[in-house]
């Protein structure tokens, strides 16, 4: 049997997949990887503990694999913004892995912006001047690199690429490299202007090539053949993107997790703004797509902890007890690390608003499971206004897309229909279909567009009553108004 081995390196696990020539999973596997957070704000993680739970993935999942099938390729989709570095020579691992959720560098970003690069970063970039983005990360490694060592920066699938194989490639994708803050989007290249202003050296950084395509092959990998084909890597959320096939302008997807990437595709490059960012949803033969994307920082994370501090079970007794809410309730706002796309308020607070003696229990629940909803909300809000393309076909995926509840909620909310994909690897297979056109296993978009997928489509319900988005918008505004305390507070 032939197969195409996926990798999909995220924030809490790694994950691996094998998909025949039909399209269809036919094994997988799984390995946690690790969060450090050595001080308020600041998150990190092992690369070393990441390639290893790749291994481990892998492992599980060539176990799982029925009969005897041969790999003819690999492909990789990474979690995104976050970076490392590591010596050239011996291949060793430098510094930490700076997480995506990490802050420390919040205080580089405050003085970019008073110093009024903002405008800039964004035009060339697609990206604002926020903690959450590479820029400043790829300073702080560099000023922390050993003397003399020959040193290598990365995204993680260029981390990966470079272990896979054994030092050999240090390379990217544009789609990654869209997320470095440092790609100039309209010329498709490393920023010289903007590599001088964070203080990187580009030499140190790795060749950005299209997502699908030589990414070299492997040598040593625990269970994989020498020589097996490297031939694709992309972004996680752009991986989830291509899986669902959704090729159409207009087409998007959200993807539910710790936080949320709503990303939608466009038929031309679109300069970001009012909090939305431009981005390289994927490049093939030299040629990008480009979407929109508004990153949200807390999402599904907020439910395990509600759950907890109103001792229910569980997430699952959450989602129950909040579709038992009476009407009313209050607003709840999860800016518990501040607020991504629209706002970009990095000094948000999380919050609850208009509680009062008659709010229940179940009204609290409900207003934190309508949170996914309504953050979602206000990022099409935005993006509806910077582009005459109409929203497409609108896929969900992600741990919370399996709830009926919560997803009917986002349709009524959106008031457009969102389509439940039953495949909980999106990204890996967007991966392992990449992999496979480069092959030419699949022989174009169209070819993978017909790929059979399990989806159910949700339509939104009439509404009349529009009272917790009001109550959304209130809470929102307060949550965003943190005036300095009085001496002696």
């Amino acid at each position: 049997m032939r197969a195409i081995l996926a990798i999909d390196q995220g924030t809490t696990n790694s994950k691996a997949i094998l998909v025949d020539e039909s399209g269809a999973l036919i094994a997988r596997g799984a390995s946690p990887v690790g969060i450090a957070y050595p001080q308020p704000g600041w998150v990190e993680q092992d690369p070393n503990r990441i390639w290893a739970s790749v291994c481990e993935a892998i492992a599980a999942c060539l176990a799982s694999a029925p009969g005897s099938v041969t790999i003819e390729a690999i492909g990789i989709s990474n979690q995104r913004e976050s970076v490392t570095m590591w010596d050239a020579v011996t291949g060793d691992a430098l510094g930490p892995v700076l997480s995506w959720q990490c802050r420390r560098t919040a205080p580089d970003c405050e003085r970019l912006l008073a110093d009024g690069h903002q405008e800039r970063v964004q035009a060339i970039t697609g990206l604002p001047l926020d903690p959450m983005f590479p820029g400043p990360k790829l300073r702080w490694l560099s000023e922390r690199a050993p003397a003399g060592a020959k040193v290598r920066l990365g995204t993680i699938d260029s981390w990966l690429i470079h272990r896979l194989t054994g030092g050999r490639r240090h390379v990217c994708d544009a789609s990654n490299a869209a997320r470095s803050q440092l790609l100039d989007l309209e010329g498709q290249q490393w920023s010289r202007d903007l590599a001088a202003l964070f203080g990187v050296d580009l030499t140190r950084l790795p060749e950005v090539l299209d997502s699908s395509g030589d990414f070299g092959v492997t040598l040593s990998v625990p269970g994989i053949a020498d020589g097996t084909p490297i031939r694709a890597a992309i972004g996680d959320s752009h991986a989830a993107l291509f899986g669902h096939g959704a090729f159409h302008p207009g087409d998007g997807k959200v993807t539910f997790g710790t936080g949320s990437s709503v990303m939608a595709t466009l038929d031309a490059y679109v300069p970001p703004r009012d909090g939305i960012t431009t981005t390289v949803a994927w490049r093939l033969k030299g040629k990008p797509t480009f979407a929109f994307e508004g990153n949200i920082l807390v999402s599904a994370a907020s439910l395990p902890w509600m759950a907890e501090i109103l001792g229910l079970a569980d997430v699952a007794a959450l989602v129950a007890l909040a579709e038992t809410a009476e009407p009313g309730g209050p607003g709840f706002v999860p800016a518990f690390v501040g607020l991504g796309a629209p706002y970009w308020d990095s000094q948000a607070r999380a919050l609850f608003s208009q509680i009062n003696f008659s709010t229940t229990r179940a009204q609290m629940a409900r207003s934190v499971t309508d949170s996914l909803a309504f953050q979602v909300h206000d990022v099409f809000s935005a993006m509806r206004g910077q582009t005459r393309t109409a929203l497409g076909a609108l896929f969900v995926d992600g741990g919370p897309s399996k709830s009926r509840f919560l997803m009917q909620t986002v349709a009524d909310t959106l008031g457009h229909a969102v389509i439940q994909c039953e495949a909980p690897e999106a990204s890996a297979l967007g991966a392992a279909y990449l992999a496979g056109l480069s092959l030419g296993l699949w022989p174009d978009l169209d070819a993978i567009a017909r790929l059979p997928r399990a989806h159910s489509e949700i339509a939104p319900a009439p509404q009349k009553d529009d009272s917790r988005l009001r109550t959304w918008a209130d809470a929102i505004q307060r949550s965003t108004f943190c005036p300095p305390m009085a001496k002696g507070e």
